[in-house]
């Protein structure tokens, strides 16, 4: 295999959001760093059961009567 054709794949520390760590192989960073993650499957909603938390509650239907307001037919 050519050298040059390939990335450095070495060992990384991974720490999770709870502080438990793992070791891995991975082309992220160099031999020994550390990856902390923000996100991780235990604090996401998707696989905490959290639901979702949407930031458009109004949706587009209200968004719509929201920006055609000023058009009032009748």
């Amino acid at each position: 295999m050519k050298k040059q054709g390939h990335p450095d794949y070495h060992k990384i520390t991974v720490t999770m959001t709870d502080g438990s760590t793992f070791e891995t192989r991975s082309t992220w960073g160099k031999e020994g760093s550390k990856l902390s993650l923000d996100v991780d499957p235990l604090s996401h909603p998707a696989w905490t059961g959290g639901g979702v938390k949407l930031l458009d509650t109004d949706g587009q239907l209200g968004r719509f009567k929201k920006r055609f307001d000023v058009f009032k037919l009748s």
